[in-house]
């Protein structure tokens, strides 16, 4: 894919900001043209959560992301607001733990991964954003495995830098979910 223009979206709470950065942060790493957008309602946990993250070879000109490419949808809220402006040829991929609709459309690829079931059974709670950033990569390869791992290394705080084994197993569950 040459510019990935994503939008993840949830509940605050679920790590949607956390996985905008690592998306970014990866292309940073890769030396790509990169834009962050967080946006969230007034409760952090709990309220809605979305952010916007483009990466390209070229410069960005917005940050704002009105019809990405590339969805995530942790969320029934997320999906019902999102789904619609997802361009034709998009990407959707929906926590099916979450959400039990189904995309209507016939013109972009929708992906259903049980992320929060997932997480759950193979001991990986709260990382079930990371999974479907896992799927992502999968499907877009945005960036490698190598540049994954350092980026994950390097923006996993101090003092949880003894979660970095999992973060890294969710990734990979991701991608072969």
């Amino acid at each position: 894919m040459k510019d990935m223009n994503s939008i993840l979206a949830g509940f605050g709470g679920q790590g949607i900001l956390f996985m905008g950065k690592v998306i970014a942060y990866a292309g940073l790493i890769d030396g790509k043209e990169v834009s962050w957008l967080p946006s969230y309602g007034p409760e952090m946990r709990g309220g809605t959560a979305n952010c916007s993250v483009c990466i390209s070879d070229e410069p960005i000109c917005s940050p704002l992301v009105n019809n990405p490419n590339v969805l995530i949808a942790m969320n029934l809220p997320s999906f019902d607001k999102f789904i619609d402006t997802v361009i034709p040829g998009g990407l959707v991929i929906v926590d099916s733990t979450l959400v039990s609709k189904k995309v209507e459309r016939d013109d972009i690829e929708a992906y259903y991964v049980p992320a929060t079931a997932l997480a759950n059974e193979k001991g990986l709670q709260g990382l079930a954003n990371i999974i479907l950033m896992g799927k992502m990569l999968a499907l877009t390869n945005f960036c490698s495995m190598e540049t994954m791992r350092k980026t994950i290394e390097k923006i996993v705080p101090v003092r949880k830098q003894h979660l970095i084994p999992k973060n890294m197993e969710a990734i990979e569950l991701g991608m072969n979910s």
